[in-house]
């Protein structure tokens, strides 16, 4: 389908906004704030990696038949789904005092990046003709500006009402206003219900058709070596991320003595970093080529990750923190328009999912296994572990991917 300008600036306008206001609660609900709570209430590093992870435990099994029920049954009908999660599911968080029930939660609040990720890209690769690289770029940057809002809020006003050690009753409260701006992309779909796009056929497909589409499309994407290798790389990007997310709170708290705030504002700088790189990255890509942005944002995370455990000042930690987030910023613009322009499944929706999966492979992996290592082999040795994925995997990229200049 073909859209006017004026109907792809509506649309990506909405989707904007209610990705903004989405990821600014859910963002808030974990960094700083999940993996500080968790701590607060006695888990080991293992469980907090656990209860960190497992919000990403859910996209992997969940993104594809998401994006593929969005391609069948239309996008605007899978949004509201996924904002129903977004909204309701922080008030949750008010009623836990035993970690063990952090575990489950972050299952279900799962559902709520597991449906918008997949279908709000499609979305947007749907409207977006050659534009794909700068449009996912802006759509992800305003998302990430949620997150950057997010990470010095939570941990500021945790700080402001509970000092460096906030007690449970603190965080509870935190997760009070996490839900009521939750509670805004909810609205938001509802007020621009008629911007966003129906399904595309009025006759619902049985159930047969629904199981066939997918299989179909699952089966196309998973015989294509470059698709996966592409999707991959976005994967093992996140498991620092993950890895990050997890723990960078706890080291600059307990092993460095600064604050909560402190956490926040190195882990904001990181989004400052995306939002301000991540569109011009898009459209260098979209003009260049994707291969050569991917690889050189790869090392940059392998080196600047690695750099992390061995510093202890403040301000050296946001310089790194800097260079992590320009090499995520080129991994991250381009992986996604790559993987639509080379797939061949029909509808962006499930390989959106399958990309959306394996980025949360690798985010959940992250918190997951770097919790383990942390308990046997320390900060240095265990972010090592990990940048040395990072370069093997950018080693394979670089073998097998091969891009097609003429879509340039």
């Amino acid at each position: 389908m073909e859209y006017s300008r004026r109907e792809v600036s509506l649309i990506f306008a909405s989707i904007v906004m209610i990705g903004f206001f989405a990821r600014l609660s859910y963002s808030m609900a974990r960094t700083p704030l999940l993996p500080l709570f968790a701590n607060s209430l006695g888990a080991s590093p293992e469980i907090i990696g656990l209860i960190v992870g497992m919000s990403t435990v859910t996209g992997i099994f969940f993104k594809a038949p998401a994006g593929t029920l969005s391609d069948i049954y239309g996008r605007r009908a899978a949004l509201f789904v996924s904002v129903l999660f977004f909204g309701l599911m922080p008030f949750i968080y008010i009623f836990v005092y035993d970690y063990h029930l952090l575990i489950v939660i972050r299952f279900f609040h799962g559902f709520a990046t597991a449906i918008f990720g997949p279908v709000a890209m499609a979305l947007i690769i749907d409207i977006a003709g050659r534009r794909k690289g700068e449009l996912i770029s802006l759509y992800s940057s305003f998302g990430i500006l949620g997150g950057l809002i997010a990470a010095p809020l939570s941990g500021g006003l945790l700080s402001l009402l509970g000092g460096n050690n906030p007690p449970p009753s603190v965080f509870r409260t935190v997760y009070l206003v996490v839900g009521c701006i939750g509670i805004i992309s909810l609205l938001l779909v509802i007020l621009m219900w008629r911007r966003l796009p129906s399904r595309p056929s009025p006759e619902p497909p049985s159930l047969n058709e629904v199981l066939t589409k997918f299989k179909d499309d699952m089966v196309s994407i998973f015989k294509d070596l470059q698709v996966l290798l592409t999707s991959s790389m976005e994967a093992v990007q996140n498991l620092t991320v993950g890895a990050l997310e997890a723990f960078l709170p706890v080291y600059v708290t307990s092993a460095l003595k600064l604050s909560p705030f402190h956490a926040g504002v190195i882990w904001g700088i990181q989004l400052v970093t995306l939002v301000l790189i991540k569109p011009v990255m898009g459209r260098i890509s979209d003009k260049y080529g994707r291969k050569p942005i991917i690889t050189v944002g790869m090392i940059f995370c392998m080196l600047t990750f690695i750099m992390y455990p061995i510093t202890t000042s403040f301000i050296i930690l946001c310089l790194i923190t800097i260079g992590f987030g320009l090499g995520e910023s080129m991994v991250t613009s381009s992986t996604a328009a790559m993987v639509a322009e080379i797939c061949k499944a029909k509808g962006h929706g499930t390989s959106m999912g399958v990309f959306g999966s394996l980025w949360d492979i690798g985010h959940a992996a992250g918190p997951i296994a770097t919790g383990f290592l942390l308990t046997y082999l320390g900060y240095f040795n265990s972010f090592g572990i990990i940048s040395l994925i990072l370069l093997v995997a950018t080693i394979l990229f670089q073998i097998f991917v091969r891009e097609s200049r003429e879509l340039y």
